[in-house]
Parts: C-alpha cells; sequence; structure tokens
C-alpha cells in the first residue's frame, strides 16, 4: 500500500508539474510560437521542424498539434503546413525522454528551491514565468525521484516481475502502453514510469520499447478530443495525426525483433534507461522519415474521405415553392 501511495503521489506530481510547465511556457511564448508556426511552414521540411522545435520548447506535443488543429480550424494553417508540424511534434517528444534518462532526480530540489525564490521575489511578469518554468521542472523531476524510490523494493516482489516480463511480449506491451496512455493523457508521463521502472530494473528493454509505442497510439485520444466541432479541415489534420501514429506503430511491431537489436547496436553499453530514450528517438525519426514519400498520397486520401465543402454564394437566391 505504501508504494502504491508513494507512486500515485509521484505520478501526480510528474502530470502536475507536465500540465502547468506546458500552460506556463504556452504563456511565455505561445502568441511567439503562433507566429513561428505560420512563418516556417512554406514547406513540408520547414514544418516537420518547426513542429520538432515548438515541441521542444512547449514540452508537450499534444499542445503542439492542438494549437495546430485550432490555427487549422481558423483557416490560420492549411491542412497540408499542418502535416509536418505533426511529424515534427513526434519528434520533438523525444527531447523529453532523453531529459529523463538523466539521473537527475536527486537534485531536483534545487530548482524547485531556486523557482519558488525567483518566483516570488522578482518584479517582473517575464521573470517570474522563467521561474515558475524552472519550479515545474524542478516538480517534474522530484515526481519521477519519488517513483523511482517508490517502486525499488519491488525488485524483491517474484508476482509483480512475473507480471512484468508478460509485457515483453510486443502486442501486449503495446495494448498496456496505449492504456496507461489513455487513462494520465501523457504519453511523456508513460515514457517516464517505463524509464524509471528501468533504472530498478523492473522491465526488460523489449517490454519498454513495447509500451514505448502504445504510448504513441494512447497519446491520439486527446488531439482527436480537439477535433469536436471543428470544421473538416482540422478533422483531417487529427485523423492524420491518428493514422501517421498507427501505421508507424504497425511497422515497429512488425520489425520489433530487428529494431531491439538495432538499439542495443546503437546504445552500445549504454545503462538501460538511455537505450529506452534512444529508442524513443530513433523510433519517432524514422517513422517520419520513412512516411515522408507517402505524405502526397495520405493527403490526396484524406482529401477524398472529407472533401472541402462548397460554400454556397451569399447573394445567390434561395428556391422558394409557392
Amino acid at each position: 500500500m505504501d508504494i502504491f501511495l508513494m507512486v500515485l503521489g509521484g505520478l501526480g506530481l510528474f502530470l502536475f508539474a507536465i500540465n502547468n510547465l506546458s500552460d506556463t511556457l504556452k504563456d511565455l511564448i505561445g502568441n511567439k510560437a503562433n507566429k513561428w508556426l505560420n512563418l516556417f511552414t512554406k514547406n513540408l521540411i520547414a514544418s516537420i521542424l518547426t513542429g520538432t522545435v515548438a515541441t521542444i520548447l512547449l514540452d508537450s506535443s499534444s499542445a503542439v498539434i492542438i494549437m495546430t488543429i485550432v490555427l487549422v480550424n481558423t483557416g490560420a494553417l492549411s491542412f497540408r503546413q499542418s502535416l509536418g508540424i505533426v511529424m515534427g511534434a513526434n519528434i520533438g517528444t523525444t527531447f523529453s525522454s532523453q531529459l529523463i534518462a538523466l539521473d537527475v532526480g536527486q537534485y531536483s530540489p534545487i530548482p524547485i528551491f531556486l523557482g519558488l525564490v525567483f518566483s516570488f521575489l522578482a518584479k517582473s511578469e517575464k521573470i517570474t514565468k522563467t521561474a515558475r518554468v524552472v519550479l515545474f521542472f524542478g516538480i517534474l523531476f522530484f515526481g519521477l525521484y519519488t517513483m523511482e524510490r517508490a517502486v525499488e523494493p519491488l525488485k524483491d516482489h517474484p508476482e509483480f516481475l512475473s507480471w512484468m516480463e508478460k509485457l515483453d511480449n510486443p502486442l501486449r506491451g503495446t495494448l498496456i502502453g496505449a492504456l496507461v496512455t489513455l487513462v494520465i493523457q501523457s504519453s511523456s508521463a508513460t515514457v517516464g514510469m517505463v524509464i524509471t521502472l528501468a533504472k530498478k530494473e523492473l522491465i526488460h528493454l523489449p517490454g519498454a520499447i513495447a509500451v514505448m509505442l502504445g504510448a504513441e497510439l494512447g497519446t491520439c485520444s486527446d488531439t482527436l478530443l480537439a477535433t469536436i466541432r471543428s470544421d473538416r479541415q482540422a478533422v483531417k489534420t487529427g485523423l492524420f495525426h491518428l493514422s501517421f501514429n498507427i501505421i508507424c506503430i504497425a511497422v515497429g511491431l512488425a520489425v520489433f525483433p530487428l529494431f531491439n537489436k538495432l538499439i542495443e547496436w546503437v546504445s552500445g553499453s549504454a545503462v538501460i534507461e538511455q537505450k529506452i530514450a534512444n529508442a524513443h528517438m530513433i523510433f519517432n525519426i524514422a517513422g517520419v522519415i520513412l512516411f515522408l514519400p507517402f505524405i502526397p498520397m495520405v493527403e490526396r486520401l484524406l482529401d477524398r474521405l472529407l472533401p472541402n465543402k462548397e460554400k454556397v454564394p451569399e447573394n445567390e437566391p434561395s428556391l422558394t415553392t409557392g
């Protein structure tokens, strides 16, 4: 029971930090991010780079994709411009995995303290918001550190270890990853938990990669919700995000053993948490590269499934009976 409560507390801190960090960063650079999205989406490669950078800055792929859907819905961005941003957001979200893989949790009280001090003492609103970003980064890593310490006793729990070994089955692990992400609404939190478990040798690399694949699917739920009551262009952006992730996951599962070997080879003697972060980054970058040649075909397919509604001219007389 103590373990469960500590894990729940750590996860709560992590989710609290992620949500507030994303909101604070959007508040700090949100308008600029909107301008960047408009300015640097002239071609597909530029859109991908923009989506990547915006996600790294906002620390949330969902925030960037939802922002993109909103901009498409308002007509500020076209459906074609949104495609690269969505793919870039998938690359940008792997940056947080690399940060989580670093063993910095024990130092998390430092940014928490500094963030609190400067947010209280700063007279400038910009400095206050920047201090809050530092504060939430500290809370994020402290939440991970709390979970890491909480799960340590599970190393001697045979039933838990037996259940975790079942995640090595690619399909089972993927479904669990998708379900967990659907519940907690954060793929970063799912990957963070997997890395935390890996640090304590509670999950093997195949199981961790399978759960990571599932997290990519689960994260589509909130972006699909953002398309409700949106126009067809925005709905197509949400559907593209879903189809892109499903196809990438299907390919990942099809070559799962080879992908595991590739990660082992690329990572060499790196610790398992670094291997998981590398797997997350390589998978998402490879997915974008492999998907690039099929973008025109997918765009045409979605345009055919959801054609633009033809607007009736306002001055056109309506037909009446009588």
